[in-house]
């Protein structure tokens, strides 16, 4: 499975969104059929940033793709916590197992 790697450093606020929303889909882009969201270096995360990563979820499974993010930083994981969000982002159903060879 092909995967596009993206990764967001610093605020996914209200005061980055319209910066934010063309950068994350323009990852649908490309023909991958995985997106992998490193939000390791988010400092803060708000409402508008989880609409960002829920519009972007949303346009990956119109396309038949998956969205995961990789390496939550702490910020990611409160406002995960807080809305209950573990697992919303985590790609999907997994991957089938490769056959022996």
């Amino acid at each position: 499975m092909s995967t596009v790697s993206l990764s967001i450093d610093g605020e996914m606020t209200v005061q980055r969104a319209a910066e934010l929303k063309p950068v994350l889909l323009g990852a649908l882009a490309d023909s991958a059929a995985r997106i992998e969201l490193d939000l390791s270096a988010v400092t803060e995360l708000d409402s508008a940033g989880v609409q960002l990563l829920f519009m972007l979820k949303s346009a990956a499974l119109g396309q038949q793709r998956n969205l995961r993010v990789c390496r939550p930083s702490p910020a990611v994981e409160q406002v995960f916590a807080l809305l209950g969000l573990e697992g919303c982002f985590d790609g999907g159903e997994a991957e089938p197992a490769e056959e022996p060879r």
